[in-house]
């Protein structure tokens, strides 16, 4: 189950990474999910371990639940956020899937009436609330400056050329902080559970996600690309930067936040820079109800199956 929500992960959030760079034509569907698989294991190989903490023992501190109860309370956590994660996917939906995994793993908790660290989760909410703004705050400022520079300071035979370098290179940047962050919502909840060990867990997870960028990634990166908004490559890189930004604040304090908020929280604040006009509100709609049903729904999910889990091993045995 941690491989299949890490193949989840990888199929709906690749395209939080180099979504934008394909919308604005820098890159092609192939190119881009080229380097996303070569950053994203980057990071989650080298700075993974932050958030996997977290999601492993600070929500449900299942190092200290029974061995048989963990193991369950890891199977249907990982089982609830994957089957929500694929059907958003299915519909090009760009969801949270550390909101799913959190979700799912408070069901779970409350299910078996674990002890959950409410204030963990508090801490968690309270930045997903500023994930996005934070990101749409950062895009608005960075395109009004790069815009003004690029514009009025560069020659204009070179403004394409350095625009599409720079769209390259935060695009990786998100890519690294992607995988730094949500690594931890595929393999955290079983080194929770301390079946593995956070190194192997990191490169079991990091795998899976690929195997998703590879095979169903190109889904999502269509929406985000260009179904949000126009984005010209100026727009394109200042998204990308504030969310690449974003992300990699809250994964050094070891938060599960989500890219697919920070990215188009930030899609949308440099849209905002041209007029809500330009923005697509029916999508954004849609996206934000998936937003908020995400934790709701796979927490319910995980809720059910573990009750009925418990109830037929009991009348089995």
């Amino acid at each position: 189950m941690g491989i299949a929500v890490g193949w989840s992960i990888g199929a709906n959030d690749a395209a939080n990474s180099l979504g934008t760079a394909v919308g604005s034509r820098v890159l092609t569907l192939r190119q881009a999910i080229i380097l996303i698989v070569i950053f994203g294991f980057l990071g989650a190989f080298l700075q993974g371990s932050y958030v996997i903490k977290t999601i492993g023992k600070g929500i449900v501190p299942l190092d200290k639940l029974g061995r048989d109860l963990s193991f369950y309370v890891a199977l249907v956590a990982a089982f609830s956020a994957c089957a929500w994660v694929v059907l958003a996917t299915y519909w090009k939906m760009p969801i949270s899937t550390s909101h799913s995994i959190v979700g799912a793993v408070a069901g779970a908790g409350l299910a078996v009436h674990a002890p959950i660290v409410w204030k963990k989760l508090l801490d968690i909410f309270i930045c997903w609330v500023f994930t996005p703004l934070g990101a749409a705050l950062l895009g608005y400022i960075f395109y009004r400056i790069f815009k003004s520079i690029f514009y009025r300071f560069m020659p204009r035979k070179f403004v394409r050329f350095i625009l599409s370098s720079l769209i390259i290179l935060s695009g990786c940047y998100v890519a690294y902080t992607w995988g730094a962050n949500d690594v931890a919502n595929a393999v955290g909840v079983i080194a929770g559970t301390g079946v593995i060990s956070v190194r192997d867990g990191i490169l079991l997870g990091g795998l899976a996600i690929i195997l998703g960028i590879i095979t169903w990634g190109y889904k999502v990166i269509q929406t985000i690309g260009s179904e949000i908004t126009n984005l010209l490559p100026i727009m394109a890189f200042s998204a990308q930067l504030a969310s690449a930004i974003n992300v990699h604040f809250y994964t050094i304090l070891g938060i599960p936040v989500s890219t697919s908020h920070s990215i188009v929280g930030a899609i949308f604040g440099v849209g905002l820079v041209r007029g809500v006009r330009v923005v697509n509100l029916k999508i954004m709609r849609e996206i934000v109800i998936c937003w908020l049903l995400t934790p709701l729904i796979s927490g319910i999910i995980s809720f059910i199956m573990l009750k009925l889990m418990i109830f037929f091993l009991k009348t089995g045995g």
